[in-house]
């Protein structure tokens, strides 16, 4: 089977050849070894043979988020500003938006030796925030989808791979306004505040998920953010409230279409997976083995696999920590728990990948591990 196929085929549920291997972000980003940018971490040669082994040996699934143009009459730039400047060498950005009387104002940092963005100032710091972030009009969150570089993307992978569309869920698009406590505060102590925010986000993000579906059928899609209304954050009954009444909108047009909604969930998912399965999800990653989560891959294959194409559940710091002995026994453990008895399918891949400057000689054999246990079945 060419790689395109055996993820196809996973996909569906049909016999494959052999277990497919994925490095999750590695070969899933659109990453560029050599653009000389000082932020871009990929560019140390250490980087070099684990994103050869990736595009050589792995089954490739490019994550592209949908390129979002501003509707004709999204008036965005009335409101919204954004600046971006460089101190030492890390490069800061600030959101202003101005709504209800107020200026909310939000600010990121990004350190060149690692490729993650870090939310120093959230938008919104309270009710008072929220309350005048939802006087803006709704159609500064009016966006159409542009299919090009998806179909630009799969055409360079062509039969090596497969494109998926990446995208967030209401939830996400809510959560990532406040800090962290703040979300949860708010979430617990004002529903209804809460939900006219995620009513106004979630239209157009519904709309935009059916545009694309429609123009481009049939293909796998992530959904990320449901992990914010897991334990211990939220309770399974405010997973049912602001996930499953509001993400599971995008789950059937992509499905309505031929296509695969996988849902992205870190954390413990014991009392949400029978959740997941009700939206009608085709797939769940990265199903973190405890402590990092609560459900062994053993079990989960056991009660949700005939329904669910399972995606992991390697941890990074296992990659990146043990000893390549110690590692093979765990590799080869979720390997076998993960294709045990009868099943949809499975995905052997990380939970997460590194996002420093430099690979260590014990990563790369530890990835070099997971493609040859794969590749023996």
């Amino acid at each position: 089977m060419t790689r395109r196929d055996r993820l196809r085929a996973t996909l569906a549920g049909r016999p494959v050849d052999r277990p497919a291997v994925n490095f999750y972000e590695i070969g899933g980003f659109d990453i560029r070894p050599d653009d000389p940018d000082e932020a871009n971490v990929y560019n140390d040669p250490s980087w070099r043979p684990l994103l050869r082994l990736a595009e050589e040996r792995t089954d490739l699934i490019r994550m592209r988020p949908p390129r979002l143009v501003p509707s004709a009459d999204n008036p965005r730039d009335r409101f919204f500003r954004e600046e971006t400047w460089k101190e030492h060498g890390t490069r800061f950005t600030r959101t202003t938006v101005r709504a209800g009387g107020r200026t909310l104002t939000a600010l990121s940092r990004r350190n060149p030796e690692i490729d993650t963005v870090w939310r120093i100032e959230p938008l919104l710091k309270g009710l008072d925030d929220l309350r005048a972030f939802l006087t803006l009009p709704d159609e500064v969150f009016a966006f159409d989808p542009d299919p090009g570089p998806l179909l630009q993307a799969e055409q360079e992978v062509a039969d090596r791979g497969i494109v998926m569309v990446d995208t967030e869920d209401p939830l996400c698009a809510a959560a990532q306004l406040f800090s962290m406590e703040d979300f949860a505060v708010l979430a617990w102590s004002e529903p209804a505040w809460f939900h006219r925010l995620l009513g106004k986000l979630a239209p157009p993000i519904h709309q935009r998920t059916r545009r694309l579906a429609e123009i481009f059928p049939g293909r796998l899609w992530r959904i990320y953010g449901p992990e914010y209304a897991t334990e211990p954050f939220l309770r399974p009954r405010h997973f049912e409230d602001y996930v499953v009444r509001y993400t599971k909108p995008l789950v059937d047009a992509i499905r309505k279409t031929g296509g695969y909604a996988r849902i992205h969930c870190h954390g413990r998912l014991r009392a949400v997976l029978p959740l997941i399965r009700a939206m009608g999800a085709d797939a769940i990653d990265p199903i973190e083995p405890p402590p990092q989560g609560d459900v062994e891959l053993a079990e989960v294959r056991r009660e949700h696999g005939r329904d669910l194409v399972l995606f992991g559940n390697i941890e990074i710091n296992a990659i990146e920590g043990l000893e390549p002995p110690e590692f093979e026994r765990l590799a080869a453990r979720a390997l076998r728990e993960g294709t045990a008895g009868e099943g949809r399918g499975f995905v052997l891949m990380p939970t997460a990948s590194p996002c420093g400057r430099t690979i260590s000689p014990r990563t790369l054999r530890n990835y070099e591990t997971l493609v040859r246990l794969a590749e023996r079945g």
